[in-house]
């Protein structure tokens, strides 16, 4: 097998790789008969001359390649027929602006794998990009709280080379007596809570939270059943929190009054109540006033994010008297982080992490055997048609 690593072509163009230069030398050597090859980039974190010093293969014809693996979509009118395909294709949700791609991969009879889509049997998902948002997301929590109160300034997560320089930001850190809470019990808050440890941070409990005074910065890491709670009254239920969200109500305005900065990592299901309310926003004791919004829901769980910001211009204010926009630092509005591709900002590590799972955990279902059915768990289409587990987009691509 013959495998094409793509440069990314959707604008703007995605930094990131599915593999790094030592990971693909890695694969040639490992698996039998795999030869890796790569498509020149001029903006991928690992240049052209880092993959031909290891000896792996530069081309830009990738036609003979029997697998494409790429990150973002992969651009329609750069779509080769009857290839086999590997990519975020942003398509199982009915994403309007994704609808002629998948449209196009089925004309051209394309097996498409959804790195989303790869999951256990348990439908649990083995791979991802999260734990990286969650640092990121945190990092930027940290530095718009910074710069809101002039109390030190770092350098932007995209500007360093590595994980390692921004960490190394944060020797700058000075943080008052403040209160952060990071919400999410998942990849994304687990980096998260990494950058508290980084800060030595002390990790209070949500009754502690609420109800003692510190005189050094603390944070808190809540789960859905520290604020959210059934509306019969009724004890907690984990399970039926997934299954029917709309059962229950948010008890969030008990942190609100007690917290400095905010850093939101928990999923949420639009049938599940929001944090808070813009009403709540208002309230004289309401105290947030940084949120880094990891999720970057529109519209969501958090009534603030009114939309995207992005790496170069990651903040902006919202002013919960007028609930409009303003700007970012001003004393009269909230800043809000809502930066909807974080990993992006350290694409290198990023980049190797994911490689690493993708050569442990799918590599070899994909190459020598699929025992567990893990890749056709993941084949959204398989010889212009839509697999089983995908036959509800009938509708959306028709």
């Amino acid at each position: 097998m013959k495998i094409g690593i793509l440069r990314e072509g959707k604008v703007p163009h995605d930094k990131r790789v599915a593999f790094t230069p030592d990971q693909c030398l890695m694969i040639n050597s490992t698996f039998p008969g795999v030869e890796v090859v790569v498509q020149p980039s001029d903006w991928r974190s690992y240049t052209n001359e880092e993959y031909i010093s290891k000896g792996i293969k530069m081309q830009e014809n990738v036609s003979d390649c029997d697998l494409l693996i790429g990150i973002k979509e992969v651009p329609k009118n750069e779509l080769i027929e009857g290839k086999k395909y590997m990519f975020f294709s942003h398509t199982i949700k009915k994403q309007p602006h994704n609808k002629q791609l998948l449209q196009t991969i089925l004309k051209k009879n394309i097996q498409l794998i959804d790195y989303e889509c790869l999951t256990d049997e348990e439908f649990n998902r083995i791979i991802g990009f999260g734990y990286y948002a969650g640092i990121v997301g945190a990092y930027n929590g940290i530095l718009g709280y910074g710069k809101k109160y002039k109390l030190f300034d770092l350098k932007p997560a995209h500007l360093c080379f590595d994980k390692k320089e921004m960490k190394e930001e944060l020797k700058k850190v000075n943080l008052t007596n403040i209160k952060i809470i990071v919400t999410g019990n998942g990849r994304v808050a687990n980096g998260a809570v990494e950058l508290m440890g980084a800060l030595n941070i002390r990790r209070i409990t949500p009754y502690e939270f609420t109800h003692y005074f510190y005189r050094e910065a603390t944070y808190v890491q809540l789960h859905s059943q520290n604020y959210n709670e059934k509306k019969d009254g009724s004890q907690w239920n984990t399970q039926e929190f997934y299954t029917h969200p709309d059962r229950f109500r948010s008890t969030f305005s008990k942190y609100t009054k007690h917290c400095d900065l905010l850093i939101h990592c928990s999923f949420w299901d639009p049938r599940a109540p929001v944090l808070f309310t813009k009403e709540d926003m208002k309230a004289p004791d309401f105290r947030i006033s940084v949120i880094a919004d990891v999720t970057c829901d529109i519209n969501g769980s958090i009534p603030s994010t009114t939309k995207p910001s992005t790496i170069e211009d990651k903040f902006y204010g919202y002013n919960p008297a007028t609930e409009t926009d303003g700007a970012a630092f001003s004393n009269d509005t909230i800043t809000v982080m809502a930066v909807d591709n974080l990993p992006c900002e350290l694409p290198r590590n990023a980049s190797e992490d994911f490689g690493k799972e993708l050569i442990e955990k799918v590599l070899p279902s994909l190459l020598i055997k699929d025992n567990n059915g893990l890749i056709e768990r993941a084949s959204i289409t398989k010889n212009g048609h839509l697999m089983p587990r995908f036959e509800y987009l009938s509708d959306y691509i028709a």
